[in-house]
């Protein structure tokens, strides 16, 4: 019993760190500003929602963190080749820290689900981008110094963002349907 629980450990492991260079691979696409918005539209935060319907909350959770933490150390892993600090003191700052809350809630969700089809998968990413904004829409008011207006500027996301958590649920729909065992669903595709 204890000779499969390193491999276990090991594959987690390797889930986790790939699935936080999928999210570094992501930002090779430039981001692109959206009528003066100070933050910029990217495919990046694609990454965290996928890993949340895919890795479940924890270890959706540490990709993200790796991330992260890889980030602020300084990598240019941000779209446009962004890195350092500074992405998290300006605008975009708060969005980046709901990365994370987004991949935890999507994790969250789709585990609480036996066999995640389409629909919770929607549901899930659905309540992931809610949670970025929910950290991301009041941190850029905190820096513009108006709530009101980053609230306002936050809807020219809403579009691309229903298209990206759509494109994620299929993704994911297709991956748990295909790859059980690395989703951790193992038991729903018996029986």
């Amino acid at each position: 019993m204890s000779g499969s629980r390193p491999t276990t450990s090991a594959a987690a492991l390797a889930t986790t760190v790939v699935f936080a260079a999928f999210i570094a691979v992501l930002g090779i696409f430039p981001g692109f500003y959206l009528g003066g918005a100070a933050v910029p539209i990217v495919l990046q935060n694609m990454g965290p929602l996928l890993a949340g319907s895919i890795l479940g909350a924890r270890r959706a959770g540490a990709a993200v963190l790796l991330f992260l933490a890889l980030t602020a150390l300084g990598l240019p892993l941000l779209s446009g080749g962004r890195g350092g600090i500074g992405p998290f003191l300006g605008p975009s700052g708060g969005f980046l820290l709901g990365w994370l809350l987004a991949a935890v809630v999507v994790g969250l969700i789709v585990r609480r689900s036996t066999r995640p089809g389409l629909l919770v998968l929607l549901i899930a990413n659905i309540a992931g981008v809610l949670a970025d904004y929910l950290i991301g829409i009041p941190y850029w008011g905190l820096m513009i110094g108006d709530l009101g207006a980053a609230a306002v500027q936050s809807l020219v996301f809403v579009p691309g963002d229903a298209v990206k958590l759509a494109a994620v649920s299929l993704v994911a729909a297709a991956v748990h349907r295909a790859v059980p065992a690395l989703t951790g669903h193992r038991a729903a595709t018996q029986g």
